[in-house]
């Protein structure tokens, strides 16, 4: 089984965070994102997650646990635990 083709891109996976933005920054230095592309983003990391884990993966499930519990965070739902991982929420 080619594992190539179950790679999902993690550019697409990028910080979420919606810092404040000086009110005379040029709109192409906007970095923010929209709820929607965030959302987006959430569930592109929880399918990464999925596929790393049925191939058994630690090293990407981690990675990707730490990303969707990142943008739970900038979304403000309620974070993911992966006990498994040592990812617990306190």
């Amino acid at each position: 089984m080619n594992k190539d083709y179950l790679k999902i891109d993690m550019t697409a996976i990028m910080s979420l965070n919606q810092e404040a933005i000086e009110p005379n920054a040029d709109a192409q230095n906007n970095n923010s994102f929209t709820t929607g592309q965030s959302w987006g983003a959430l569930r592109k990391a929880w399918k990464g997650y999925r596929i790393a884990k049925v191939q058994a993966d630690n090293s990407k499930m981690t990675e990707y646990a730490n990303k969707i519990r990142k943008i739970q965070g900038e979304l403000g739902v309620a974070i993911a635990s992966f006990p498994h991982l040592g990812l617990t929420t306190a």
